[in-house]
């Protein structure tokens, strides 16, 4: 049934006060990755996406292998804390599955700006008494960190591990993006991490990817891309983890991995450690 703005059909799951007209970059990563928790219009975009930028969605699998990748790697590190900013809606293969299957005492909080990848989340991870979902924004991470239910899970006087996957580009200021990340980095206590990935210019395909950009005007969360240097300078005062700032595929790559040449090109990954 069509209507006007929300009085467009919506199904029971989703919370009050979604505008279900305007596409959401969550939504269409959950689309990206074959979840449900999508609309139409979230639809729609994806394929505008892939129209300008051909291999999106081998991206966005990508990354969701390079989440897999980096959790096992920190486990073995010893990590049992996470806090995942920009979650989007967690589909299956998400942090606090992968972590807790390898050590079932780790504790996972999901941050993010979309109602309804945080109800979602909720849903899922109702009985887990170890991870839990909140609506927050990563411009406040001041407000992330002191959340009650952040406090509640994660014990920040101990090593935690920050999960910014595809997020820190929809903060288009430079000092804005410097200043979170700085906040973040003295948050945390020696033997933290910050696992990132971001937007990043690739030669050759630049009209491409400004078409791509500019599609993300018409969402609540613009985007931008930034350089290696760039990226390089967020992480100012952190310990860089072997292979450095690389592209997805090549941050430690196992050989089960996406094989499709654009899976990951267009973004950078780093995972860095507090000294």
């Amino acid at each position: 049934m069509q209507g006007r703005g929300n009085d467009v059909e919506r199904p029971s799951w989703v919370p009050e006060g979604v505008d279900i007209t305007v596409p959401n970059s969550a939504r269409a990563y959950d689309y990206a990755l074959g979840g449900y928790h999508n609309f139409q219009v979230d639809r729609d975009f994806l394929d505008r996406l892939v129209q300008a930028l051909p291999g999106i969605r081998a991206d966005a699998i990508a990354n969701r292998a390079l989440l897999h990748r980096v959790i096992r790697w920190l486990i073995g590190q010893g990590v049992r804390q996470f806090l995942d900013i920009g979650s989007g809606v967690p589909t299956v293969g998400n942090v606090h599955e992968i972590a807790q299957e390898l050590a079932p005492e780790s504790r996972v909080v999901y941050v993010d700006i979309d109602p309804v990848a945080v109800a979602h989340g909720q849903a899922i991870l109702a009985g887990n008494p170890r991870a839990w979902a909140i609506e927050e924004d990563l411009r406040r991470p001041a407000d992330i960190v002191n959340h009650p239910d952040v406090q509640r899970i994660l014990d920040f006087s101990e090593p935690v591990a920050v999960i910014l996957f595809l997020v820190v580009h929809y903060v288009a200021d430079d000092d804005e993006a410097q200043a979170i990340m700085d906040y973040l980095r003295d948050t945390l206590v020696s033997g933290s991490y910050i696992a990132l990935t971001h937007l990043s210019p690739l030669p050759g395909l630049e009209d491409e990817m400004e078409r791509f950009r500019k599609l993300f005007d018409e969402t609540p969360t613009p985007s931008v891309f930034r350089s290696y240097e760039q990226i390089a300078d967020l992480l100012t005062g952190l310990e860089l983890v072997e292979p450095g700032i690389v592209r997805i595929p090549d941050w430690r790559p196992e050989p089960d991995d996406e094989s499709d040449p654009m899976a990951g090109a267009i973004d950078l990954a780093a995972v860095v450690r507090r000294p």
